[in-house]
């Protein structure tokens, strides 16, 4: 028997850091949605945890998401059984779109398949916690807002239509490096959540649009400029808003309809070389 789970990247809507609990950890308020760049991930029976993944960037071992969330998932069910993991790298890594948090809650999502869990959603995202904040919106993979620290998942149905370009710069990021520099005097505007959520009910683009922000990204962009650059590519051949993603690098533009996302897409190629047309799923 084997399972086979899609792994989408996710994009954050809007992203905002609202306090930091006694442990360092921070208190989010996201709106996050996933689009249609993916990761395939394939479990089998074994006899032990093991992952194997078709990128030369990513561990084979413990330090692997996809294995911490197995191995997790494992003790919480008290199941001795094992499984191979094996993970079809599409989505780049360390880009701020999730991938390592998505390969893990497809792994969450698959083993309770193969080995007969039952689990609800609502478990896995729970468990998924103890790997990484993404995991837990990275199991529903549908728009919702995001809040805590990373564990209350509001689905909000359906997006207004829009096309997504999503470019990433030569740098990779790492994401705890950046959330340990964030404090009030260096952070990004913040985002208006409540616009971006009005927005999303009312199936308004525009609205949507004018609540975004990423508090987040002033931060990674000061020390990487090429994020600065290539949002002002993005706006300067057509979308009609630009932001990055996560803690970054990866910078997305919007465009309400397709011909225009097209082009967007062809003018960025000559200056990025990790460049995607993608849709919302």
């Amino acid at each position: 028997m084997e399972i086979n789970q899609k792994a989408p990247a996710k994009i954050n809507l809007s992203l905002d850091s609202l306090f930091r609990h006694s442990d360092g950890e921070h208190e989010w308020e996201m709106v996050m949605t996933s689009v249609d760049l993916a990761d395939y991930v394939r479990i089998r029976p074994a006899a032990h945890i093991s992952v194997s993944t078709d990128s030369g960037f990513l561990p084979e071992d413990p330090r692997n998401l996809a294995y911490q969330a197995a191995r997790i998932l494992q003790k919480e069910a008290g199941i001795t059984d094992g499984a191979h993991i094996h993970i079809e790298k599409h989505i780049p890594v360390a880009a701020g779109l999730g991938g390592g948090s998505s390969d893990a809650a497809a792994v969450l999502r698959g083993l309770n398949e193969l080995w007969n869990l039952g689990y609800s959603k609502k478990h896995l995202a729970e468990i998924g916690l103890r790997v990484d904040s993404d995991v837990p919106f990275c199991v529903y993979s549908e728009t919702a807002l995001v809040r805590g620290r990373g564990e209350v998942v509001e689905p909000l149905g359906e997006l207004p239509s829009f096309w997504v370009i999503l470019a990433k710069p030569k740098v990779s990021v790492s994401t705890p490096t950046i959330l340990r520099a964030v404090d009030d005097t260096n952070k990004g505007a913040a985002p208006d959540t409540e616009r971006v959520l009005s927005g999303i009910a009312h199936t308004d683009f525009e609205e949507m649009v004018a609540g975004m922000a990423n508090v987040l990204e002033a931060v990674t962009a000061a020390r990487y400029p090429e994020i600065t650059a290539l949002k002002q590519r993005l706006t300067k051949y057509g979308a009609q808003v630009a932001q990055m993603s996560g803690s970054g690098p990866t910078v997305f533009g919007l465009c309400a309809k397709k011909s225009r996302a097209v082009h967007v897409y062809n003018s960025m190629k000559g200056f990025c070389k990790e460049v995607y047309l993608v849709h919302t799923l």
